[in-house]
């Protein structure tokens, strides 16, 4: 603590250590002293709008006591009140959740003014006060808290779903930037169960303000013989938790999210099939991608997860060519890390059904043999022997030439300012095109090489169709 004030340990490590999990970030409100008197000791202050200060030593923030007063829409219309004379309680009672305003004093006495021990115990959580509707970024927060905590069993108190619900109606969650929906939304990705994060947000009406790519997919129906759980937006969530079981990364959980979402465009017409869904996705997660200015690894692996799912899944139907197309599309030589991300969200695809669960994605296991064939296919040696096959002719070729050349008629001579201009060009056009040639040799010849060893693997003949 901080010796010669009075200094209360708060928030979410008072509450994480009474749930007997893992503290990871300590935060303190200080209550009577000044600024001028923490800079004093050595502390430096973060932020020109809150009086936050990091310590010296172990750079945990303190708070001076504070209250806050709403003067405009958005989570940034608000007026900071901090001075000696703010209490504790005054300062607790600006939070937002009930467990979230618990203190701790120096001799390790838990300070509760609002109930948080007792939602604690019964495992809600519930606003503090009216003022959570002022900031808009609490409807975020408490999906995530949910989302985090849903492994323990916690709801969402039913007075604190009717307040977020009034303040999606009053527009206050279109105040929200990008930045800060991405942040929320990349935290709520590393939870237990990422999908209560979704469906809190609908509960309240938030998810079709915030996320509509994911909100029209409820009620969407899919085929019941792949999918017995036929609503594409319960799917949805199944695989997104399912990826939370298979991957503690936020990108595969982001790109299990993404995988259907051109479900929730296809044409009533022709449903419950869903033909064309993995393009459409790809757009869909271009434009949210765009939106929530989402970080480029999470965008590129949700691209190709959604581009490529379906041919994954069918493995055992597809043409050598086809495999390749895949393996090349997903550029698995080159970033195997990132191509076998993509096999755990068509996992997760596969078993986010209900009665797959828990069964074994016998698919990955071959993409993985393919993609080590096609690795091992020595593409330096191949580039090596087109090279000097092609020299090899360059020189035969330059040989014919220069027999020609001495054997000219001895007209040429008198215009031989336009003939060494139109020799250059010509050289010109056959040395790109010789390498041109070149170049689609190589490729030609390595996509052969690739091919066989796909055949080889999966013990196809020779004479398989391509």
């Amino acid at each position: 603590m901080l010796s010669g004030f009075e200094t209360y340990l708060v928030g979410g490590a008072v509450r994480d250590r009474l749930l007997q999990r893992p503290v990871e970030e300590r935060d303190y409100v200080v209550v009577g002293a000044t600024p001028e008197q923490l800079l004093a000791l050595g502390f430096r202050q973060v932020g020109a709008d809150f009086p936050v200060f990091l310590h010296p030593h172990t750079q945990d923030e303190y708070a001076l006591a504070r209250t806050e007063r709403k003067t405009r829409p958005g989570y940034r219309g608000f007026v900071v009140h901090a001075a000696p004379g703010v209490t504790l309680k005054e300062d607790l009672r600006r939070r937002d959740l009930t467990v979230n305003a618990l203190a701790e004093d120096e001799a390790g006495e838990v300070i509760d003014y609002f109930g948080g021990l007792a939602d604690l115990e019964a495992r809600v959580l519930r606003h503090v006060s009216a003022a959570f509707s002022e900031d808009p970024v609490r409807l975020l927060r408490v999906a995530r808290f949910a989302a985090q905590f849903a492994d323990l069993g916690f709801s969402v108190a039913p007075e604190t779903l009717e307040l977020m619900r009034a303040m999606v109606e009053a527009g206050e969650v279109d105040a929200l930037v990008p930045e800060r929906v991405w942040q929320e939304l990349d935290k709520a990705l590393a939870a237990p169960k990422p999908a209560r994060f979704f469906e809190v947000l609908r509960q309240c009406g938030a998810l079709a303000r915030l996320f509509p790519e994911v909100d029209r997919l409820w009620g969407v129906p899919q085929p019941v013989k792949w999918h017995p759980e036929i609503d594409t937006g319960v799917h949805a969530m199944m695989v997104l938790d399912m990826s939370a079981r298979l991957s503690p990364l936020p990108e595969v959980r982001f790109a299990a999210l993404g995988h259907d979402l051109g479900k929730g465009t296809t044409p009533a017409e022709i449903l419950p099939s869903h033909k064309g869904h993995e393009e459409r996705s790809v757009g869909l997660i271009h434009a949210l991608c765009d939106r929530l200015r989402v970080p480029n690894r999470y965008r590129e692996l949700a691209v190709i997860a959604a581009r490529y799912h379906g041919l994954v899944h069918k493995i055992g139907e597809l043409r050598p060519t086809t495999i390749l197309e895949v393996l090349e599309g997903a550029d698995a030589c080159r970033r195997p890390e990132r191509f076998e991300r993509m096999l755990l969200v068509c996992e997760a695809d596969y078993r986010g059904r209900a009665t797959y669960e828990e069964r074994h994605y016998a698919q990955g296991e071959r993409w993985r043999v393919c993609q080590a064939a096609i690795s091992g296919v020595d593409t330096a040696a191949i580039a090596r022997a087109a090279a000097i096959s092609r020299d090899g002719a360059i020189d035969r070729g330059a040989a014919d030439t220069r027999g020609a050349a001495n054997a000219r008629d001895a007209t040429i001579a008198r215009d031989a300012d336009s003939a060494i201009t139109s020799d250059a060009a010509s050289a010109c056009e056959s040395r790109i095109a010789r390498e041109a040639a070149s170049g689609n040799l190589i490729a030609d010849r390595i996509r052969r090489a690739r091919l066989q060893a796909i055949r080889e693997v999966l013990a196809l003949e020779d004479g398989a169709p391509d």
